[in-house]
This record gives structure tokens, sequence and C-alpha cells, in this order.
């Protein structure tokens, strides 16, 4: 509306001008609400819409396998000989503070033998002989490296990009990009058994709406959702009519503040609680799989059963439309330095402490790789395995290692992964990457382009500048991509 100034002020042509605008506004209005596009009563439109990539997607959803405490690189997939030559020897080069920390400075050979498998002849060691099976499948990334020797600054890197809290995970990330194939699950699951040190920050939509935003929860609890269960005083009728009491007052309340997207998260998230009510149970609920299939999972055995039960379930998410499920490594108390919460975590003795991880994480990442591949479902599911940093090729004590932010292996398989390839490499002694080195960005990168989204055009605006998961580098990795 003009002012009285304005008003006063005001030109033929000026008049003219703004004439025209306003019966043209009037006709698009009538036009787009004769052929039903708008409506005054028409809800907005859910943030989670199914968007289409961009360009062609080999991927459609993604399950990471994320070692917590970081496994030794040269105890797993990075066969270095010459530590065992040099076992007990100076390593040339090492700093004692490379660490947490401090570290003796002395080659430590992998007490782990090693052996070539499938056609592309990958050194897988001897204790992984399920993932092993796979080496054909799999592209290994030996020259990882990251900017910190501390957990959570290195997870936070890893599913962010940055080493700081308040930024988006590549999760979220995806969500905002894609939207959600299921209405009534959410479109981005977190499983872990204990937390993982840096908790809920390591999983955050940061700046995003919060609609996109992990939902984490631990599948062998008796409740895996927190808080889902409906109460007892309350049948689903009456639930409903107070979740559309609700839902009204909120929508008028958003409708006057078109441009706050919290307003439109808070009310799908109620919403998408209340679906989850009656389907998530039903995903969860491993017990429906034939025998055969918990068993392959390892299941059954004490050592696997609660990763396994996340891998199962895993499954089961991303064949019902979710379209992230991250999950943490769950493992027994683990000797030799690790604790649940960082159960790869070897400081003092990697022999005992990488068997029993091993025990508890190889049998259901083996069947899960089997499962989706006799299902179909390996060529458009990307599954990404690997932790937060590597392990030091000097000892600390004796017998450990300590944290080596320096290499560290990652792999990737399926959704659109060239199997068989082997990419990067580290030094003789597996101390640092060398050549055809890989940062947390190169991965994001990589996992956006298989999605159908350019990691550089995947932006959001947030205190007056564009901010993207790969904020300003990022390369796609081709070499890997079949």
């Amino acid at each position: 509306m003009m002012n009285e100034n304005e008003i006063r002020h005001l030109t033929r042509r000026r008049f003219l001008e703004k004439a025209g605008l306003g019966a043209g506004s009037v006709a698009l209005t009538a036009l787009l609400h004769e052929q039903g596009i708008l409506s005054a009563s028409a809800p907005p439109q859910s943030p989670l819409v199914v968007r289409k990539p961009p360009s062609t997607a080999r991927a459609k959803s993604v399950i990471w396998l994320f070692q917590t405490g970081s496994p030794s690189q040269v105890d797993t997939f990075d066969f270095k000989p010459m530590l065992a030559k040099r076992n007990g020897e100076k390593l040339a080069g090492a700093d004692p503070k490379t660490g947490f920390f401090t570290t003796s400075g002395k080659c430590l050979g992998s007490p782990f033998k090693f052996n070539q498998h499938g056609e592309s002849g990958a050194h897988i060691s001897e204790i992984l002989p399920n993932i092993a099976r796979h080496a054909d499948d799999i592209a290994f990334i030996y020259s990882c490296h990251s900017q910190s020797n501390n957990h959570t600054p290195a997870m936070l890197e890893m599913n962010s990009g940055m080493i700081r809290q308040g930024f988006p995970s590549m999760g979220s990330w995806i969500t905002y990009g894609l939207g959600s194939e299921n209405r009534n699950l959410p479109a981005y699951v977190v499983m872990h058994g204990t937390k993982p040190r840096g908790g809920n920050p390591i999983w955050s939509s940061g700046f995003l709406p919060s609609v996109f935003q992990a939902t984490s929860l631990n599948p062998v609890a008796a409740n895996p959702i927190a808080n889902l269960k409906r109460p007892g005083h309350l049948d689903d009728p009456r639930q409903r009519s107070l979740l559309d009491a609700l839902r009204n007052v909120n929508r008028k309340h958003a409708d006057q503040r078109p441009l706050d997207d919290d307003l439109r998260a808070r009310l799908e998230s109620f919403e998408l609680a209340y679906r989850m009510q009656t389907a998530a149970p039903e995903a969860f609920d491993v017990m429906k799989e034939p025998e055969h299939i918990r068993k392959a999972y390892g299941l059954e055995r004490k050592e696997s059963k609660e990763y396994a039960k996340q891998c199962l379930t895993a499954r089961r998410l991303i064949e019902r439309g979710v379209r992230f499920v991250q999950v943490f490594a769950s493992c027994p108390n683990t000797p030799g330095g690790g604790v649940r919460d960082v159960p790869w975590d070897g400081h003092n003795d990697i022999d005992a402490n990488h068997r029993a991880c091993a025990a508890s994480v190889d049998q259901p990442t083996g069947a899960l790789l089997d499962d989706l591949k006799q299902r179909g479902l390996l060529d458009d599911t990307l599954v990404i395995y690997g932790g937060e940093f590597g392990r030091t090729s000097d000892s600390q004590g004796s017998k450990g290692r300590d944290h080596n932010p320096h290499a560290f292996t990652t792999w990737l398989a399926g959704g659109g992964i060239k199997g068989g390839v082997q990419y990067g490499a580290t030094d003789e002694y597996g101390y640092k990457a060398i050549h055809n080195k890989v940062t947390s960005h190169d991965i994001h990168a990589t996992v956006l382009h298989l999605m159908g989204i350019d990691h550089e055009r995947l932006t959001y605006r947030f205190n007056g500048r564009d901010f993207r998961l790969t904020d300003v580098a990022g390369d796609v990795l081709h070499p890997l991509i079949a």
C-alpha cells in the first residue's frame, strides 16, 4: 500500500506501472486458483517431499558403518611387511606427539597375517575373513587423512567436514537435497549402542532446519526410539484429535511467519512421530527375519549380536525407503584400551583389542554385503566403512598404537562403486598418506556425486553466506566410480 506522501508525488508513468503490475498479479492469482495450483487453505509443501536428483544417481541410499575409535590401517587393510621386518627398530621420521599421548618411536609390526583376496589381490588381515570375501566388491582408499588426533573433532570432520560443532552432517545434507521416500519413517537414522564420544553433535543438522536432523536410536534397547510409544491413557482417535488441534494452532502461527523454516519442521516432526508409532516397531523387529538370515548376521553370537542387529536393521530400513542409515560400531567391552564409546581404540594392546572388535563387526558386515547383493539392493545402496583417523605405526607402550591423523583406510562398496579398486597409498610403514591424499571433503563430494548431486551446487544460505558440505574444497574420486 502507498502512503500519503507517495500518492502526492505519483507521476502518470508510475501510476500506470503500478496499475499494470497489480492487474497482472490479480490475473495470475485467479488463473493459479482455477487450476488448483494455489489455494488459500492448502498446507505448505512438506520439507521432506521427494526431490529428483539434478544428475543421474547411481545410489538411492547410504549405509555408513562407522568404526568408532579408529581401526589401525596397518592391522586391517593396509599391508606393510616392512613394519614386521623392522619390528622394534627406530621408525625414521616418527613424531612421539603425533597421537593423543606419546609413542615410542619404534616400529610395531602387525600381529596379524595378511592374505590376498579376489581377482584384485587386495591384502586383508586374517581377523576380517568375511569382509575379505568381498574384496572384489570393495574400493579401498588407503590415503585418507584428517585434521585432528582427537576422537570428537575427527568424527565431526568425517561427518560434517568441519572439526567444530554446529555444521550439518552428510546425512542431513542429503536429506535436505533429496527428501524422504517413506512418509512413515525418518529419512536419516543413526544407530548406536552406547553413544559414541561427541554424541548428538556428530549427526547434527547444524544450521539446516531441524526436520533434517537424524533420528538417533539404540536398536538393542527395549524401546529403540525414546518417547515414541503412545501413553497408556491415549487411544488413537484421541491422540489424532489432540494432534489436529495442535497442528491447526501451529499452522496459524506459521502462516504469519512464512520465512521461519523451523516452524514447518516442528509441524512435520509431530506428524512423523505419530506415523512412526505404527511403522517403526515393524521396521525394527528383526525377529521377523528368517532364522538363516539372523544366523548369517551373527545375531546368535554374543560377540556380534549388537552390531549384527544394527546391520540387519539398516538393511530393513533402506528396503523401506529410509535414505541414509549410519551405524556406529557397537562392541562388547574390548581389551587393550577400547571402551564401548570408542571400541577400536587399541592404545595398550592392538592384538587383543582388534581381535575382539573384528569378532564383533566382521561377520555382520560380510553378511550385510551378501544380503544386499542377493536382494539386488547393493546396486543402488552405497556402503561406507571406516573410522575417524588411523593409528600409529610406532608403538604406544610395548604393544599398543596411538591415534594417527596422517593415514587411515576407508572403503566403499555398491551404489555405483567400481569393485576391486585400490586407491592412494601410504609410505612403506603406513605412517603417512603420500599418494592421492584424500580428505573428508573428497569422500563427501564422491558420495553426493553418486547420489546425483553436484557438491558445489548443494548450498544453504546461513548468516549471509552460502554454505555447502564440502565448504570450498572437495574433489570427486572418479577412479572409484564404475
